[in-house]
Order: structure tokens, then C-alpha cells, then sequence
């Protein structure tokens, strides 16, 4: 099997973010919102192990899907070294997806961080009429795709650690408010593990569906060597599930934080 992909467009969006668009039909074309892929980033030892990445967003008719990453380690180092027409090793699309609201569902998506990047492909695959993207960064330098969600959105709320853009303070704070007015049909978070902690635990007390993307470190992608393993409830004891296989996306009432 031949994971070869071109690589059609290499972009830095802000300080250590780079955007990969990639040349697959067979992956632009099965991939839903939440899967990833495994990318090599090396073809000696360097980085030995693949790098999961989520699918930030895909165009079916020019058959490209993005992937977007915050470079902070040896692999993804290399990955940002690559450029247009440059071949890139790719295994995917792997993983569950998220569930894909009904179009008169009201939805929202809380994310932090370099977490927002699947729920970008989440929101412009729903059509749904009321969708509320709740996003989180840092500072304002850090912020990316703005434009992108506000047109994927009906409602947007951005905030900053450092109050230098939008809402001072955690993303949660200004969801929890909109929580109290509004109720949504289904909530998906990704990104730090205590917001995702918090979002879920939120909506698990008022009774509203909430999916949690994880993001772990893993070796082989498929479930086979076990490294990304996370705990989860099973009757009224605990087990593992992994990451690659049994997610990323899980509901948020399997999880133990």
C-alpha cells in the first residue's frame, strides 16, 4: 500500500503553528470529522515513531485535506521543514469520528488551543442553523483561523489567558454563561485535558450530550502497541481504552479525567 502523499501548500500560521495541505483522494474523501492521521516524519531514525495529527479540514472536489500542528519536538521539527510538491508519509484516515448532529440541532464546540482544529471540519460538515464556537488561546498572537470559524459559526466567542483579545480568561468561563440561557442538543470539545475535564462535567450535569476528542501520544495508530491508553469507565469498575482504536473521540460519559 502505497502512503506517499504531494504535499500541495506548506504554511506557517503563527509562531510555531504550521498548516500541510495534502494531495489524498482516498483520504479526502472518507475521512469525518475527528479521524486523523499518522504521519512519518522522518525517513531514517530520526523521530522514529509516526506523529497523530487530526484533520482540521477537507476539500472532496480537489481532493487535499489539511493538517495543522504546533511544532515542539523532533518529529514535528521535521514536518515543518517540508515544502509544496515534497512527498509526506501518511496513514488514514484512522479512528471514530464525532456523531454528526441532525440539521435542527443546536450544537456548540468549546476548544484550546491546537485542539480547535478538528472542530473546524466538524462545524463546516454540520448544517445545522445555530452553531456556537467557544475558543480559547493563549494570547492574540496565537490566535488562528478566525475568519474560518466565524464563517463555519453563527456565534463565536473568543478569549485570551492574558485578556489581549476577546474574553479575558478561560474559554470555559464565557461557555458556562451561555450554557445558562442557552441548551444545546450536542457540545464537542477538544484541547488542554482540564478544560475538556470541566466542558464534560458541565454538560454531564445538565443532561447534554458531549463528546471529547483525546489526544495522546501514540506508536502504530491502529491499536496494536498499546502506548495510548487512557482510562475509562466499565460497569462500576475501570478499564483502558486506546486511543487510536477505541477514539480519539469518546463520550464524555466514559471518561475518567
Amino acid at each position: 500500500m502505497d502512503f506517499n502523499k504531494i504535499i500541495q501548500k506548506s504554511e506557517m500560521l503563527a509562531k510555531d503553528i504550521y498548516l500541510l495541505r495534502i494531495k489524498s483522494e482516498s483520504i479526502s474523501r472518507n475521512a469525518m470529522p475527528g479521524q486523523f492521521v499518522n504521519v512519518r516524519c522522518s525517513d531514517g531514525l530520526d523521530a522514529y515513531l509516526r506523529r497523530p495529527i487530526s484533520i482540521c479540514r477537507v476539500d472532496p472536489e480537489e481532493n487535499t485535506f489539511d493538517i495543522v500542528f504546533m511544532k515542539k519536538g523532533k518529529g514535528t521539527n521535521l514536518l515543518c521543514c517540508l515544502s509544496e510538491g515534497d512527498l509526506i508519509d501518511v496513514m488514514g484516515p484512522l479512528g471514530n469520528a464525532f456523531t454528526l448532529p441532525a440539521e435542527n440541532e443546536k450544537i456548540a464546540v468549546v476548544g484550546g488551543g491546537i485542539g480547535i482544529f478538528p472542530l473546524l471540519y466538524l462545524l463546516e460538515k454540520s448544517k445545522n442553523k445555530k452553531k456556537a464556537a467557544f475558543l480559547g488561546f493563549r494570547t492574540k498572537e496565537a490566535i488562528v483561523f478566525e475568519d474560518d470559524f466565524h464563517k463555519a459559526s453563527t456565534e463565536l466567542i473568543i478569549s485570551t489567558d492574558d485578556g489581549s483579545y476577546g474574553v479575558n480568561g478561560l474559554i470555559t468561563n464565557p461557555f458556562f454563561e451561555w450554557l445558562k440561557s442557552e441548551r444545546p442538543d450536542r457540545v464537542y470539545t477538544c484541547g488542554p485535558l482540564p478544560m475538556m475535564k470541566a466542558v464534560a462535567q458541565g454538560c454531564l450535569e445538565q443532561g447534554v450530550f458531549c463528546e471529547v476528542s483525546m489526544e495522546q501520544r501514540m506508536g502504530c495508530g491502529i491499536g496494536a502497541c498499546l502506548v495510548c491508553a487512557c482510562k475509562v469507565k466499565h460497569g462500576d469498575d475501570y478499564d483502558y481504552a486506546h486511543v487510536c482504536k477505541d477514539g480519539p473521540v469518546f463520550p464524555a460519559e466514559r471518561l475518567i479525567f
